[in-house]
């Protein structure tokens, strides 16, 4: 068994939450963009199915500690799933967001998957949609994958409207500019942001400095992808040897981090949740060194990974 959850705040002034939270981007639809996902999940993966393993994994995280879980409006209906979890309660903090709409059809073979659009009309349907589902249960509403040429950091109306939320507001980034993203996000006059969900993992580490600058600024920081969606596992091609998990290897890795509140676990199985979870016992002095990537050769790579 790993040792008992480590908690920390979400930034400065945030809730108090699990060192490791679980996102539910491999569990709310039939489809991802891991590697391995389909022998995850197998030939049934009907929404009744779905649902039922996304509650026990769930009911596995809240077992061992995890009190962060993180969703979004084109994660299929991981809102959903959620929201019909028994265990749901006062002892979840609930991230979500919105920006893309989940356009497959429950289908993996889709030509497309998602939408991006960061518009208020798009903020307001999708808001409307997440409160439907989750109502008071929602703690953190985060913009999915800001970026410089989407606008939304131009955009009057949206941060207007993201001002006046109830709930705390942040933003997820992703890409070669992730940092640029972050420092735009914390120069902005009365920021509506005080969280920041970002990509790093040991091959791509570029954004760690605005991490840090938006942490010692009072920002929440959740840490996606710590896997680099597989490749740093067994499955992958730069998989880590070490006295661990290859996974536990990753994961520790961003959890060693001193910008770092959350690591996000994206697990699909049991299994690999509690594979995942024996980060907490790895020392970070076992990690192996890894050589970084380009972030613009890491990113284009990615982009063509598969939906399986």
């Amino acid at each position: 068994m790993p040792p008992q959850m480590p908690r920390t705040t979400l930034g400065r002034d945030g809730p108090a939450v699990s060192r490791i939270g679980l996102g539910l981007a491999a569990l709310g639809r039939p489809g991802y963009l891991v590697i391995g996902h389909d022998r995850d999940l197998g030939e049934d993966r009907s929404v009744e199915v779905l649902e039922d393993r996304t509650h026990r994994v769930l009911d596995e995280a809240a077992a061992a500690g995890i009190t962060y879980v993180d969703a979004a409006r084109s994660y299929g209906l991981a809102e959903a799933f959620l929201a019909s979890w028994p265990g749901l309660g006062s002892g979840t903090t609930v991230g979500s967001k919105w920006g893309y709409t989940y356009t497959a059809g429950w289908r993996v073979d889709a030509e497309q998957h998602e939408v991006k659009d960061h518009s208020a009309a798009t903020f307001r349907r999708q808001r409307a949609e997440t409160a439907a589902l989750l109502g008071d249960h929602l703690d953190l509403y985060q913009v999915h994958s800001a970026t410089l040429d989407s606008g939304i950091l131009d955009d009057a109306e949206v941060l207007e409207a993201l001002r006046a939320e109830p709930v705390a507001v942040g933003l997820t980034v992703s890409g070669p500019d992730q940092a640029a993203v972050v420092r735009r996000a914390l120069a902005l006059p009365d920021t509506p942001f005080r969280c920041v969900q970002a990509t790093w993992n040991l091959l791509e580490p570029s954004v760690g400095p605005a991490l840090a600058e938006a942490h010692a600024a009072g920002w929440g920081v959740i840490v996606k992808e710590a896997v680099a969606n597989g490749r740093l596992t067994d499955r992958g091609d730069a998989r880590l040897d070490g006295p661990a998990p290859t996974d536990a290897l990753a994961i520790a890795a961003a959890l060693a981090q001193p910008f770092v509140d959350v690591v996000l676990s994206g697990a699909a199985t049991v299994a690999h949740l509690g594979s995942n979870l024996t980060a907490l016992a790895v020392d970070p002095d076992d990690v192996p060194p890894v050589a970084p990537e380009d972030p613009a050769a890491y990113w284009a790579r990615r982009s063509v990974l598969p939906w399986t």
